[in-house]
């Protein structure tokens, strides 16, 4: 491993820290290195702004004139919301910028590398892209598809059953293992389930982490007839629902809910509509058929799938249609972790077609 890619991974676990909290905007990490020392190491401030690079030159100070800055996405080019981050680190006199990623976003893509090399700064790209592009698959498919990163969650017995005979499915799996799915809700922008789910378990989608409340993702239910019950705690001001119906109760009007009309409620129109809306990365936790209907799709990245101890039978639901099974047999197994009592496997979907942008 290079001097630069210790640097470029540091800059790396920084962004990931913040991994979910910065919609539209993407998760970056900025490490400026002067001398063999870091000055300073930042990431994108939850909600978007300031970013990563203008947050390390704060920092650092005039520390930063001939410092080294590493930044896992290509700095920002143009004026929105802030002044663009190329021209502070021009400003701020670094000597040079290690870049992880280029950004494709048509405001940026080559714009920024342009800048600090016109004015004389040393520029490298591609250190460590691979990782880092992991970080920015769902905002690199929003810039070039339109629709934002998914990925399901699920939660079985270790014989692949959501709910036993009598439909009750509350705390499958333990403690440990609902700890990790809370972090994962915290990565995430949003978090997607279906009208099924809500009458059923009346859940609260939120992550519950110390210290991680206010991470909680932006809550989505697919609720084609919009039988919503005023009532459920997903309730809230946030919450966005997708239906096929105009008119919308004056109970939920009043709850503050975002009622957005489709002809047609699929994941693919529900995923369009959320990349507009500045949305890169998408938990699915829902029952068998909107989980299936996700992994048939074909726009799934990766399957976080936790499996308890214990077995339910054949009269428990299964976590997935027979199709949808098929489709999941095919993925490639990445990762185990045993928490506690619980085996959490992470396949990782194929990525083809126009899933295949890295």
């Amino acid at each position: 491993m290079t001097h630069h890619d210790t640097w470029m991974q540091q800059a790396i676990r920084t962004a990931r820290h913040v991994w979910g909290q910065t919609a539209e905007n993407p998760a970056v990490g900025c490490v400026l290195v002067k001398d063999g020392q870091v000055l300073a190491a930042a990431s994108t401030a939850p909600g978007g702004r300031p970013h990563a690079e203008t947050e390390a030159l704060r920092q650092a100070g005039e520390a930063a004139s001939g410092a080294t800055a590493y930044v896992t996405l290509e700095p920002c080019a143009h004026h929105g919301h802030t002044p663009p981050c190329a021209e502070a680190l021009i400003a701020a006199g670094v000597a040079r910028v290690v870049i992880a990623c280029t950004d494709p976003d048509a405001r940026v893509n080559g714009k920024g590398i342009a800048l600090l090399r016109q004015a004389g700064i040393e520029v490298e790209t591609g250190v460590c892209e691979a990782e880092a592009a992991e970080l920015y698959y769902g905002f690199f498919l929003r810039q070039t598809e339109g629709v934002p990163e998914i990925n399901v969650k699920i939660a079985t017995s270790a014989d692949g059953k959501i709910t036993y005979a009598d439909g009750s499915s509350k705390w499958i799996t333990g403690e440990d293992a609902r700890q990790y799915g809370h972090q994962l809700r915290a990565e995430h922008d949003a978090i997607l389930t279906g009208i099924g789910t809500v009458l059923a378990d009346d859940p609260e989608l939120t992550c519950r982490l110390p210290g991680l409340e206010d991470a909680s993702p932006q809550p989505v239910v697919l609720d084609r007839q919009l039988r919503m019950p005023p009532e459920a705690k997903l309730v809230r001001p946030g919450i966005r629902i997708y239906t096929e119906q105009q008119d919308v109760p004056e109970a939920l009007q009043e709850r503050g809910v975002e009622v957005i009309t489709l002809p047609e409620v699929t994941i693919e129109a529900v995923a369009s509509d959320l990349a507009t809306r500045g949305i890169n990365r998408l938990m699915v936790e829902a029952g068998q058929a909107v989980t299936s209907h996700v992994i048939l799709s074909g726009w799934l990245h990766h399957l976080y799938w936790f499996r308890a101890g214990m077995t339910i039978g054949e009269e428990g639901t299964p976590a997935f249609s027979d199709a949808a099974y098929e489709q999941v047999r095919g993925y490639r197994l990445q990762t185990t972790q045993t928490l506690g009592k619980d085996v959490l496997d992470v396949y990782a979907a194929p990525k083809t077609g126009k899933r295949e942008i890295l």
